[in-house]
């Protein structure tokens, strides 16, 4: 039952659209302005880096909190989850990531989980965090290099489930046969975020997608 609680409770939170909040707060409405996105990138655009970064904070912590709340409740041993409870923790973690792109409050259009899903992968304690540690000083790097915000993500989910398998391989106490939901998860997880971002990737191979500290009209 509290899992279930926990798990519609993850959905309405991640569906909480702060970067639209934010910028309502500055009279801005934020689906009418550059990329059109709700999320911390078109809110920097918009705004500024200062807001920009709130954004991103809030949106990580939508998939963050729920997961740490899991075994805060004592719904899951962290260190010797059963399959079961792996895969109700995946779910939790799954719902808010759906809550952010296909909110409820403004008709299921929303934004493209890269923030949220961070949170949801530093909450999977350890499988996930360290996974998620590498992925997201990767996507760092690759902003510093390119610029593009949409590229460093899209990288990001490729070297995410593949980390993951590195870790397998080389710890003895990271079962494949206990542990294949998150393997499952870490793929369906990448594919969403890459999916979100098909106009980026096209305007990308077009070369008109904007850097990072450039205001988008698009």
């Amino acid at each position: 039952m509290m899992f279930a609680v926990l798990s519609i409770a993850a959905y309405l939170v991640g569906a909480i659209p702060f970067g639209l909040l934010i910028a309502r707060t500055q009279g801005v409405d934020l689906r009418k302005v550059g990329s059109g996105n709700i999320g911390a990138t078109n809110v920097t655009r918009t705004l500024g880096k200062k807001w920009g970064y709130l954004c991103f904070a809030m949106d990580v912590l939508k998939g963050l909190i729920p997961m740490l709340l899991v075994p805060a409740f004592g719904l899951i041993d962290k260190e010797q989850a059963t399959l079961g409870q792996l895969s109700l923790w995946l779910l939790v973690g799954c719902l808010a990531i759906l809550g952010h792109v296909f909110p409820v409050y403004l008709g299921f259009k929303g934004g493209k989980g890269v923030a949220t899903s961070l949170g949801v992968v530093l909450g999977l304690w350890p499988y996930y965090t360290f996974c998620g540690l590498i992925t997201f000083t990767a996507w760092g790097i690759a902003l510093w290099i390119w610029r593009y915000v949409s590229l460093a993500s899209i990288l990001a989910a490729i070297i995410f489930p593949a980390s993951l398998a590195v870790f397998t391989f080389l710890l003895a106490d990271w079962e494949l046969g206990r542990l294949w939901p998150l393997f499952i998860v870490a793929i369906l997880m990448p594919l969403l975020v890459i999916a979100r971002h098909a106009e980026n990737i096209k305007r990308l191979m077009e070369g008109s997608e904007h850097k990072i500290g450039r205001k988008s009209t698009i």
